[in-house]
């Protein structure tokens, strides 16, 4: 096969892999429609092509129809058993249009001199009762859109404010780069990849029957964006809006939106009783840009939006994300990450007495030494306050 002429290497995650290749383990790279899974396969075989000459490279595309044959998991493990040669790497785009396909992964895994990676446009592809089939042989790197940095090397700019405006308005998805960055082409194109996303990977996989409803959710979510709500909650509240949807079905629809990378489910955590409380979430887009291309890109909300890009590169640089209550108080951020803890809060300004004492009041509260931080809109070098580090978002954002 040939890789792309337009290749644009995405280093973060080839780092990740790296230590992979070449061994008999499942690569799998889950995440939403058009956040360039295809391309980091790409930039893999480009890796193997250079540095193994040795490897044979065998790429099925479940959305290319020459590979519409391979419909189940019998298909996929008879033709690459055919096809393999003594070293072969295996890349499959998209496997879970593939009927049991952990079936052929496990076969598969069978065979020493194969090299297996696979997409997946789907959070559960390898959960529950998969991922112990596949007896832990396999690791899953969830990939995201561009972060800041990257919008910048793609779109071949300079860190700028106007840059961080573009890329807070439009977000991270690779194409954009082919694109001018005006709203009425940009948004036109994420809205029809937003469609995509929902018939292709909610509606037609889960046989969703009340799509007005599921629109409708997907609308109240991203005018609500970074607010604390329970399934119950949300139900209420349409109904108030006349539309009546009961709580257990709230929570199934919005399952299958977190299912489909189209939000992020973010929950809350006791600091004082160390504990994940059981209702009460968060919800944040795993793409601004589509937020923006369904509601609009408002200066009111750059509240919620500052959050949303902020919760979105902390999961981008690894850490494991959660909402903090102590007490009547809320830290907006939790992080973990190999054992250590950070805990940050997002505040547009920092100019007024009310706002500091909030925002760094909350921190002061929290008895532990590890690292705490405001994010602000308003650009600061100077010290700490009381130990509490002071960073602008732009800072925040470039930071890998």
């Amino acid at each position: 096969m040939e890789i792309p002429s337009d290749l644009h290497t995405r280093p973060h995650y080839l780092e990740k892999v790296k230590p992979f290749i070449g061994k008999n383990i499942i690569k799998v790279f889950t995440g939403q429609r058009r956040v360039g899974k295809s391309y980091l396969l790409f930039q893999i075989i480009d890796f193997i092509k250079k540095n193994d000459k040795k490897t044979t490279i065998l790429y099925i595309n479940k959305e290319d129809l020459d590979f519409s044959f391979i419909k189940n998991a019998q298909d996929l493990h008879d033709y690459v058993k055919k096809s393999k040669s003594k070293k072969t790497a295996v890349f499959i785009d998209e496997i879970q249009d593939i009927i049991n396909f952990e079936d052929a992964l496990r076969s598969l895994l069978l065979y020493k001199d194969l090299d297996i990676y696979c997409t997946g446009s789907n959070a559960n592809l390898l959960s529950g009762d998969i991922a112990g089939y596949l007896s832990g042989r396999y690791i899953e790197i969830t990939v995201y859109s561009l972060s800041y940095i990257e919008f910048l090397d793609f779109h071949q700019l300079p860190d700028s404010n106007e840059a961080l405006d573009n890329y807070l308005k439009y977000g991270g998805l690779p194409y954009l780069k082919h694109l001018p960055l005006e709203d009425t082409i940009i948004f036109e194109y994420l809205k029809n990849i937003y469609n995509t996303i929902v018939y292709r990977d909610i509606i037609n996989r889960y046989s969703v029957r009340n799509v007005p409803f599921l629109e409708r959710l997907v609308f109240f979510l991203a005018e609500h964006t970074g607010s604390i709500f329970s399934a119950k909650k949300i139900s209420d509240f349409l109904k108030s809006q006349h539309i009546n949807m009961a709580s257990n079905q709230v929570q199934i629809y919005t399952h299958y939106l977190t299912n489909a990378f189209i939000l992020h489910q973010v929950k809350r955590y006791d600091l004082i009783g160390k504990r994940v409380f059981e209702i009460g979430e968060k919800y944040y887009f795993e793409n601004l840009g589509i937020r923006h291309g369904l509601i609009g890109y408002k200066i009111e909300d750059r509240g919620k939006i500052m959050e949303n890009i902020v919760y979105n590169h902390l999961i981008f640089k690894g850490y494991s994300v959660k909402v903090g209550n102590l007490g009547a108080s809320e830290i907006d951020f939790v992080c973990e990450k190999n054992g250590e803890k950070a805990y940050y809060q997002v505040a547009l300004s920092i100019n007024n007495e009310k706002t500091m004492e909030r925002e760094f009041g909350n921190l002061k509260k929290i008895d532990d030494n590890f690292s705490k931080t405001v994010i602000t809109m308003d650009k600061y070098s100077g010290n700490t306050h009381e130990g509490i580090n002071i960073i602008d978002l732009r800072s925040f954002l470039s930071n890998k």
